[in-house]
């Protein structure tokens, strides 16, 4: 029986808000929610904030955080938003240690309250890239999924590429 997908939110740049006052990037609130009704989604999803917080910023215990969250869910199909600075770190860690699951890590590139985001097309892309592939890790941007241990993120070109 399917049991839906669940969600973990972790920050990242996708839940971003600009401080017009004073130029900053801070957190608020997930912006999924608003995300999923702006994209219709119809999905049976079980959402979980795990944590608010830039990827950078990110020590092992966060990662283990992420890993516990996966075995301990009865979901086989997960996906995870996460900044992208670090994400490939994360996916490699969640390879590691959480094997038999089909877990698709997302982001986005511009915040999504900037409008200018890729942050619901990526959305989008691995909620179904999540239904569809075999078990095991994965990176979902810009329409393209990667598997973990096979990717990196190109910073001067802005995207991520197979390795």
């Amino acid at each position: 029986m399917d049991k839906g997908i669940k969600v973990f939110i972790t920050g990242g740049t996708f839940d971003k808000e600009y401080n017009e006052l004073n130029g900053n990037l801070y957190f608020k609130e997930t912006h999924l929610y608003e995300m999923l009704d702006l994209g219709r989604s119809r999905l049976e999803l079980t959402i979980d904030t795990l944590m608010m917080k830039d990827s950078l910023d990110f020590i092992e215990a966060d990662r283990k955080c992420i890993v516990d969250a996966c075995i301990n869910t009865s979901e086989n199909k997960i996906l995870i938003t996460h900044g992208t600075d670090t994400m490939t770190i994360t996916a490699n860690f969640i390879k590691e240690h959480c094997t038999n699951k089909t877990i698709v890590l997302t982001g986005a590139m511009v915040p999504y309250k900037f409008g200018s985001s890729d942050g619901l097309f990526n959305l989008g892309s691995a909620l179904a890239f999540v239904q569809v592939l075999k078990p095991g890790v994965y990176i979902a941007m810009n329409g393209k999924v990667f598997e973990a241990g096979m990717v990196q993120k190109n910073k001067d070109k802005g995207e991520f590429e197979a390795i």
